[in-house]
């Protein structure tokens, strides 16, 4: 009887283990990395991320069809606006900004793939566990896959493949993530934004990845 109390006990405990979707933390501040399969693109970027007031600022520089190019932009996604900065000749382009804001998490539905160790187990503070999950997201006009890893602890953001037929495999690598807001006046458009014009966006940049979020 007690071996069988016991059994039971360990399995429920297997159980509890077992990694489940999860959200991440509402403030982010680090840097991540983009590459495209098909569109020739590779960029990085520091960005500033806050789930609860639905903001974004990323500035980011790269190359897009052997072309480079850079980026200040700060995405208001309960306003509906996008300001394009330019600190140097301090000039600021107000857009609108037509996407949903989706906080960074891993959908109820994600299946997980595995549990690993990046780096070593070998000693304390030589790796860190993740986990990694896929799964599919309806999307407008299309089905797009994903595979995501996040921290067990935490569930901070390591890497994120997204394909679409049209756009094909998009890599996305997260780093130096921090925890908090490291600078909170970078979500605070500034001041010689105030008198912008909200100007129609004419094209899509390509070389900008705000869909990530």
């Amino acid at each position: 009887m007690r071996a069988f109390i016991l059994l039971v006990f360990l399995s429920a405990s297997c159980l509890a283990q077992r990694p489940k979707p999860c959200k991440s933390p509402r403030l982010l501040t680090g840097s991540l990395s983009v590459a495209t399969q098909k569109e020739n693109l590779m960029a990085y970027a520091r960005y500033t991320y806050d789930a609860m007031g639905q903001r974004i600022r990323l500035r980011e520089f790269g190359s897009y069809d052997n072309k480079s190019f850079h980026f200040d932009v700060l995405l208001l996604f309960q306003k509906g606006v996008m300001y394009k900065i330019n600190n140097k000749n301090k000039t600021c382009c107000k857009k609108p900004l037509k996407r949903d804001f989706h906080p960074l998490a891993i959908p109820e539905g994600a299946n997980l793939l595995g549990q690993v160790v990046l780096g070593s187990s070998s000693g304390p503070g030589q790796g860190v566990l993740v986990n990694s999950w896929e799964g599919e997201l309806q999307m407008k006009n299309t089905t797009a896959k994903y595979i995501s890893t996040v921290t067990e602890f935490g569930c901070v953001p390591i890497t994120t493949m997204f394909h679409t037929c049209k756009s094909g495999w998009m890599v996305t690598s997260f780093f130096n993530n921090v925890i908090g807001l490291a600078e909170p006046q970078e979500l605070i458009p500034p001041c010689f934004c105030k008198d912008a014009q909200l100007e129609e966006e004419e094209d899509e940049d390509p070389a900008t990845f705000f869909s990530l979020f």
